[in-house]
């Protein structure tokens, strides 16, 4: 890593941190994660390396860029680095709002959600070409832990949806669903929270709980148990938007909020 200068670090988990780095060829900003895969089970391995599969493949403006995996085997190290969203993310938004008691400008919400669109329909519809024969195959993603703590911004309001950790790449897109579910529990949908297999109607659930906690600056579905929370996600019931947000911006949020009964 010595084209890289180090700067503070932006943020930490159970495996390491991200830190602000400056590349030294350019004076560009990057974001770095410093991952020490010794504390790593062998299942948390695989899903870092499809983590770096499912980044490498994905380009797209409102989803956060890849640029580089070095392995340092000597320390036991990974470092990934990626596009730097100085605007930070989505829960920040949220908080200082949350604690002027200032709602969200409608207009920025639908910025932050036609973004968020387009970024999930390069995940679930994207294509990959094979380098040699050219050939063109879709390639569908499942982000699957879609929340504001993921939704980043760049310096001009510019979405980046990020942090792929938990995504899955479905290898045979004619069985488009999947079984096996990590998330964060006030954003899973009806059919994670039942066991039930799942697809990219999933991440639409959880990107109707993002929209509508910008506008009520809370999740749409609250407990004080993972039995009462499973208990309200299934039963699909939400409030409607605060009064200051259109009928048409409600009418939205609730057709991604649907249930479907026979779950």
């Amino acid at each position: 890593m010595d084209g890289y200068e180090s700067l503070e670090s932006i943020g930490s988990g159970s495996f390491g941190l991200i830190r602000k780095v400056r590349r030294k060829a350019d004076g560009k900003i990057l974001a770095r994660k410093e991952i020490d895969y010794r504390k790593m089970t062998t299942k948390e391995k695989e899903q870092l390396v499809a983590e770096v599969n499912i980044l490498k493949d994905l380009k797209h403006p409102n989803i956060v860029q890849f640029l580089e995996r070095v392995i340092d085997r000597e320390h036991c190290f990974i470092y990934i680095l990626m596009e730097y969203c100085e605007g930070g993310d989505l829960a920040a938004v949220i908080k200082r709002h949350k604690e002027s008691s200032t709602p969200i400008p409608e207009e920025f919400v639908w910025n932050i959600m036609v973004q968020l669109i387009m970024a999930l329909h390069e995940c679930h519809h994207g294509t990959t070409t094979n380098e040699e024969t050219h050939q063109v195959t879709p390639r569908p993603i499942l982000h699957r832990d879609l929340k504001p703590d993921n939704v980043f911004l760049d310096g001009k309001h510019n979405v980046k949806l990020g942090d792929f950790g938990l995504s899955r790449s479905l290898t045979n897109p004619q069985k488009a669903f999947a079984q096996t579910y990590v998330g964060t529990p006030f954003y899973m949908s009806p059919e994670l929270i039942g066991e039930f297999t799942y697809d990219a109607k999933s991440d639409i659930w959880s990107l109707g709980c993002v929209i509508y906690e910008l506008c009520a600056l809370q999740p749409p579905f609250l407990a004080d148990t993972q039995a009462q929370l499973s208990a309200r996600i299934k039963e699909g019931r939400v409030q409607s938007l605060p009064g200051n947000y259109t009928q048409e911006l409600n009418q939205i949020v609730k057709w991604m909020l649907q249930v479907n009964v026979s779950l």
